[in-house]
């Protein structure tokens, strides 16, 4: 076994670049949780969960979010193609690790609190190889946090399009993909509506 399996560098990924447009266009990582932004809370769990290095990749109101929130220990990206979606905040956050020497990316959404370090901390551990491919399972269903092994990285960027992410990409791997049952420590609802609100603290 060789020291890279036995003591992998699995890098956290952020997506926090949303501009709330079903929220009245607030910026999601800017959204209150706990009396601070809701970015700060992802870091943390990225963190807890045994993820480093951290990136962060921001779009809306990026400038805003770097005066108001703590990334401290962070890489943040700006995605100045944010407007187009999911998708080119993936590429951009793929294409921050290049050069860092990480085995493979854990990525977790910024409007999702209700995944914490639990969750993040199981789907890290079911890193095999830089070929990896898991991600977290609610009741059978796949969700978040992914974990995408270093050797795929460029395979998952060239389909990474418009709000679609990686979902074209697991669709066409789908036996490939270790799921890792989460329900149990963690939920995967959004911050996408209004009601949604209601999740925050």
């Amino acid at each position: 076994m060789s020291p890279t399996s036995e003591n992998p560098v699995i890098a956290g990924v952020l997506l926090a670049a949303g501009g709330g447009r079903r929220l009245g266009g607030r910026p999601k990582a800017l959204l209150r949780h706990r009396g601070r932004p809701l970015v700060e809370h992802a870091v943390r769990t990225l963190r807890d969960g045994g993820c480093g290095p951290l990136h962060v990749v921001l779009g809306a109101a990026a400038e805003e979010v770097r005066a108001r929130a703590d990334l401290s220990g962070c890489a943040v990206t700006d995605n100045p193609e944010w407007e187009e979606g999911m998708g080119s905040s993936l590429r951009s956050g793929l294409g921050s690790l290049a050069g860092t020497g990480a085995d493979a990316a854990l990525v977790l959404l910024v409007d999702q609190p209700g995944i914490g370090a639990q969750a993040v901390a199981r789907v890290r551990s079911a890193y095999r190889s830089r070929s990896s491919l898991a991600a977290a399972s609610y009741d059978g269903e796949r969700g978040h946090p992914v974990l995408f092994g270093a050797d795929l990285w460029a395979d998952i960027a060239g389909t990474a399009v418009g709000d679609q992410g990686a979902r074209a990409y697991l669709g066409a791997h789908r036996d490939a993909i270790t799921l890792v049952e989460c329900s149990d420590v963690a939920q995967a609802y959004d911050i996408d509506r209004a009601e949604d609100l209601t999740h925050l603290e």
